[in-house]
């Protein structure tokens, strides 16, 4: 039954991360159907993510409270409404609220399937089957990159977003019918509480080191694969790195490919040696900053083989964003997981919503979507990371401050390392 239920939700994940980021593989012809520039489009998709950011810890509470079945229902109804309003948009502010109830869809079901992990599988095996969820996830990007794309060319835009919205909500029927919250006699609804008791288990929980330190390790990881993924990566690839549609679509499916084998490692290491997972997240962050800085300085468009060790590098930073969820989940207690998780989930979407709105408007004043504008605009990722690696600092040493009074002593890095390396 765990994994029947466990399917179901990764199945609305899936689902969830295609109409997520459906509107980066229609990023032209948005632009196109609604008038848009540069600085509006990320306006458009900054609204989406903004949503998505605010209902972290409603949605949170939410699955805490009602339990998961109830809010992947909720998701599906809010995908599928998002999806048939933007259908049928021809104005921008219709457009916007279709955006709305994607993301607020979005956040819900993030929330919900993450919290069937803990109550249905053992605490050792969490990890684990997070981060399968995670890139099981991202096969929504194949979804949205190829067969959307497929369906956008050759049906027209009302037809495609009609289809994919459909498909969202059979999964609804599919996840009332089957998914439970947990084992029969396991899953206890948080008590409802006030404003002012909900207000005190937030400082609460965001009063833990290892809420913190998960927020910035998400942070550092996340940020730089959702705009990417978003928004900006695919008109990067054709307007600056001059390929054709079909090249990029195909690097889009590296990029997904590669999260799908990245992924289990990470999961392993995270479970086996949690006290370094900081580590493991630097270790995921500085390829990504390397190889960045080695495509920005080139004079023109990056040979083919080095923008594939790029979205290599961006893919490792899905699965390791998880890592800062899993090092918020184990700083709270259970009661605690859908608000924890939300907090630190938040560490690399408000990052997102800065890169986003930035890039947008770097363009805007660049000159529009041209390859000197895309450079310029990727720039505004070296202060977030520098912010993310900040952070992670600060927050490490008060976590082990506390792990040290509580008798919990990392082992050297070198001889973690060197364990890793000989098996």
């Amino acid at each position: 039954m765990a994994w029947l239920v466990w399917t179901v939700g990764v199945i609305a994940y899936i689902l969830t991360v295609m109409q997520r980021t459906t509107l980066a593989a229609a990023g032209l012809d948005a632009a196109d159907r609604f008038g848009l520039n540069p600085g509006t489009l990320a306006t458009f998709v900054f609204i989406q993510v903004a949503v998505f950011a605010i209902a972290q810890i409603p949605a949170g509470l939410l699955v805490d409270r009602y339990g998961p079945r109830a809010m992947l229902v909720a998701n599906a109804a809010l995908l599928a409404g998002g999806q048939f309003l933007l259908a049928t948009a021809t104005t921008m502010p219709i457009a916007i609220v279709a955006r709305v109830l994607v993301g607020t869809g979005d956040a819900i079901v993030f929330a919900a399937t993450l919290a069937l992990i803990p109550r249905w599988f053992a605490a050792r095996r969490v990890p684990l089957m997070t981060q399968l969820t995670t890139i099981m996830g991202q096969l929504g990007q194949i979804l949205s990159a190829v067969p959307f794309v497929a369906l956008l060319r050759h049906t027209g835009w009302s037809a495609a977003f009609l289809s994919v919205g459909a498909a969202s909500a059979l999964v609804g029927v599919l996840a009332f019918a089957v998914v439970r919250n947990g084992p029969p006699g396991t899953w206890v609804p948080t008590p409802i509480a006030s404003v002012g008791d909900v207000g005190a288990a937030l400082k609460q929980v965001w009063s833990r080191p290892g809420t913190r330190l998960g927020f910035f390790g998400h942070m550092a990881t996340q940020f730089p694969v959702t705009v990417f993924a978003l928004l900006w990566g695919f008109p990067y690839l054709i307007s600056a790195q001059h390929l054709s549609e079909s090249t990029a679509s195909m690097l889009i499916m590296v990029l997904v490919v590669s999260t799908v084998a990245i992924g289990p490692v990470i999961g392993v290491l995270t479970a086996r040696h949690p006290l370094h997972r900081s580590w493991l997240i630097f270790g995921i962050m500085a390829p990504a900053v390397a190889v960045w800085t080695l495509v920005l300085a080139l004079p023109g468009p990056a040979p083919l083989w080095l923008l594939i060790v790029l979205v290599v590098t961006l893919a490792a930073g899905g699965p390791g964003s998880v890592v800062g969820l899993d090092i918020a989940r184990t700083s709270n207690p259970r009661l605690n997981i859908g608000v924890a998780q939300g907090i630190a989930n938040l560490g690399g979407f408000t990052a997102t919503l800065f890169v986003l709105a930035a890039m947008g408007a770097v363009m805007t004043i660049a000159g529009g979507f041209t390859p000197e504008a895309f450079r310029l605009s990727w720039l505004v990722m070296y202060p977030v990371w520098a912010l993310a690696v900040l952070g992670i600092i600060v927050t490490r040493r008060k976590a082990r401050r506390l792990d040290a009074e509580n008798g919990i002593v990392p082992r050297p890095l070198r001889q973690v390392l060197a364990e890793v390396t000989n098996r």
